[in-house]
Formats: structure tokens, sequence, C-alpha cells
């Protein structure tokens, strides 16, 4: 076993090169700009919405209060005429990404902890590159991709905005894998 604490910059070093990936594929590149639509009439819709006060949160339009109501004709023809929707409202105000890229960096951080702790488990300290790559690349790869399948299949998001966001998840995992294989302890 490699004690976790042993890891500590293979896990900071890994967190660093994936935000820095991650910001080169979301900035530098068009490869997530098709991710989401533009509604259409958007000012109208938003001058709408607005009107409403819906506090910020996650919405499912139409919701059934009980299973009993969701079997009911009468909610069998709202969600037939439509729209149906699963939303997030956020807070109104300035648009700042600082929480948004402080809490993913965390997330980074999380990720090379959960991938050290499982090869920490399996692997000795010198162990082969290809050991520890295997090890960490699979672990970060489970939770930088994985999740983000249910999104398409329970909410229908678009699945070639999961597809994209898997092949983010493979670079970042192989990143991280790859530093943890560089600088495993000897």
């Amino acid at each position: 076993m490699t004690p976790l604490v042993s890891l500590w910059l293979p896990i900071l070093l890994s967190a660093v090169g994936v935000f820095l990936a991650s910001s080169v594929l979301h900035m530098f590149t068009g490869w997530h700009k098709s991710d989401y639509l533009k509604v259409p009439n958007e000012d109208r819709v938003m001058d709408t919405i607005r009107g409403l006060g819906i506090p910020p949160g996650d919405y499912m339009m139409p919701r059934p209060t009980t299973r009993a109501e969701m079997g009911s004709p009468a909610f069998q023809e709202k969600f037939k005429r439509g729209p149906v929707m699963v939303f997030t409202v956020m807070p109104p105000g300035p648009m700042s990404m600082r929480n948004n890229l402080i809490n993913w960096f965390l997330y980074a951080v999380v990720v090379g902890i959960f991938a050290g702790y499982i090869a920490g488990r399996a692997l000795p300290p010198a162990s082969p590159y290809l050991a520890v790559f295997r090890f960490v690349g699979a672990t970060a790869f489970i939770g930088y991709s994985l999740a983000l399948w249910q999104m398409s299949i329970w909410y229908r998001r678009a699945w070639i905005t999961t597809i994209k966001a898997t092949v983010d998840g493979l670079i970042y995992a192989l990143l991280t894998a790859g530093v943890f294989g560089w600088l495993w302890p000897h």
C-alpha cells in the first residue's frame, strides 16, 4: 500500500493540470459552443419568467405532486400539451465565474484524492508507471464522466453534449493518470 499523504503532490498537480486543460477546452476552442441552444424570443421569455418570481433552484414542469396524479388524465394532457422542461434557475446579478472555478478546482482535488486512495490501496511505492496509470486513470474517468450519462438517460440532455463531456473527462483522467504515474513515490 502507498499512504495517501505521500500522494499530495500528484493530487494537487493533477488538479492544476485538469483545471488548465478544462480552461483551454472551454475558453479557447469551440468544442462546447453548441452545448446549449438559444431560446427563441429570449427577451420575452426572460421577462415572463422574471415576472413569476421563481426562486433559484432545479425544477421540472409539469411535475406531479403524487404518483396517482402522474397517472391522471389531466396530468397526462398537461404533459402531452407541453412544454415539458427540466431547468435550473440561477440567482440574478453580476456574472462571476469565481465560485464556479474555485469549486471546479476543489472537485478536481477530490477526484485526485479518490484516484490516489484507490491506487494507493492496490499498489506499493515504486510501482511501475503503467500500473499506476491504469488504476488512477480508470478511477479518475469514473469521477469525471460516468455520472454525466444519467442526465441524458433520465432528463434528455442532448447525447452529443454528454459525449463531449465524456471526452473531456477522458482527457482529464489521462492527464491525472499521467501526473500520478510520473510522481508516484519510489
